[in-house]
């Protein structure tokens, strides 16, 4: 006979409960609980700690927040520079990327940190990427005294002024370093003349800044714009409304003459710009500079543009102050005169790119060693007499 009834399904083997994966997540649950814990009783003793963590996370949120202030504008006046030249030349520059052009700094920002850096085989690497680096946050750190409006800076030192320009004299470092770390001859050619050009006009800005600094006396950036902003020509002629007379600009003219023109040689600003003369050089001492170190050189450049620009706002127009100390114009935050002068030095700096051909590197010594130190030295001399004659300012 054939069987002919289903055959029963085979009987599973009966797994045993394994407890080691509850076991792991009870632990790591107890862990994160515990670490949580711990966080937050760190987070209450450091913020009973009064005395010293309050005040530094102040500072520090101070900072991110003029970091992110300052580059997203240094961005938008990249732009302007880009479009100024373009308006002179009868050009329309950026128009593309974003309404009107306005997002143009921010592709450039991708496409450079999106590239793929190439440091050259014999060049030294940890110093190649050093620099940069080294230039860019030199750059940043002047900020760290510069006052913004009455009472927005994030140290109010009283050496202020010293320490703007000592920052400012540290960034050659970073060129010189960044031509002879990529083991050729013109980058190191470029680091040189940059180096020379960079410490021949700090001379005559030195002695520009002491003049002011007599007229003032103080070193302190905030005694320089209140210096401005309640004593001089308006106050002698019984217009204290008139502020704009106060300003450092019309006494000491020439020393502001003397002072821009010093600014965009330290810069490397055209018609100055001969560490970066394509025609003579490739690109100076960023020739073998490619992706985000080259991106950092360029933007400590403009950084360093920003801190002249600002140095000068500070000491020959005022700083925060309105040209009249009358509404409508006191109505207006101070940070945003001190963001209009500091736009209108910058439109006279991109002006001298567009419209004044290249030095001579000859021309360019001659004009810082003979021409702008006997000018400034003699000034310091006469400023001296005048004040210690007639008291003005003091």
């Amino acid at each position: 006979m054939v069987d002919i009834t289903p055959n029963s399904p085979p009987e599973r083997p009966v797994r045993k409960t394994s407890w080691f994966p509850l076991t792991m997540m009870a632990i790591a649950l107890v862990v994160a609980l515990g670490a949580a814990y711990g966080a937050l009783w760190g987070v209450h003793y450091l913020w009973t700690q009064t005395s010293w963590f309050v005040p530094t996370l102040i500072i520090v949120i101070k900072s991110l927040v003029l970091l992110v202030a300052l580059l997203v504008i240094i961005a938008f006046f990249l732009l302007a520079d880009r479009k100024i030249w373009a308006a002179v030349q009868l050009r329309r520059g950026p128009n593309v990327v974003g309404p009107f052009g306005l997002l143009q700094s921010f592709a450039d920002l991708l496409k450079f940190v999106l590239k793929e850096p190439v440091i050259p085989s014999g060049a030294d690497k940890i110093l190649f990427l050093l620099a940069p680096l080294l230039t860019c946050v030199l750059a940043l750190s002047a900020w760290a005294v510069m006052p913004v409006a009455e009472g927005w800076a994030i140290a109010d030192i009283n050496v202020g002024i010293l320490y703007v320009f000592a920052i400012s004299s540290l960034g050659v470092y970073g060129v010189i370093i960044g031509g002879w770390a990529s083991n050729s001859k013109y980058p190191f050619l470029g680091a040189l003349r940059s180096a020379a050009q960079m410490v021949s006009y700090e001379v005559s800005i030195g002695f520009v800044i002491i003049t002011v600094l007599m007229v003032v006396g103080s070193l302190n950036l905030t005694d320089i714009v209140n210096a401005q902003d309640k004593g001089g020509i308006a106050a002698a002629l019984g217009m204290p409304w008139f502020t704009m007379l106060n300003w450092f600009f019309i006494p000491l003219f020439p020393m502001f003459v003397i002072f821009f023109i010093s600014a965009l040689a330290e810069t490397n600003r055209p018609p100055f710009d001969l560490p970066e003369a394509e025609s003579e050089l490739v690109a100076g001492f960023m020739s073998e500079y490619s992706s985000t170190p080259y991106l950092l050189f360029m933007l400590g450049e403009y950084v360093a543009i920003m801190t002249m620009c600002a140095l000068t706002t500070i000491l020959f127009l005022g700083g925060w102050t309105p040209p009249l100390s009358i509404a409508p114009f006191t109505w207006v935050p101070g940070v945003v005169w001190f963001i209009a002068k500091v736009s209108f030095v910058f439109f006279m700096f991109a002006m001298v790119k567009a419209m004044v051909p290249r030095y001579r590197y000859d021309q360019l010594m001659r004009l810082g060693w003979k021409v702008f130190l006997p000018l400034s030295l003699a000034a310091v001399v006469i400023v001296a007499g005048v004040l210690q004659l007639t008291g003005w300012y003091r």
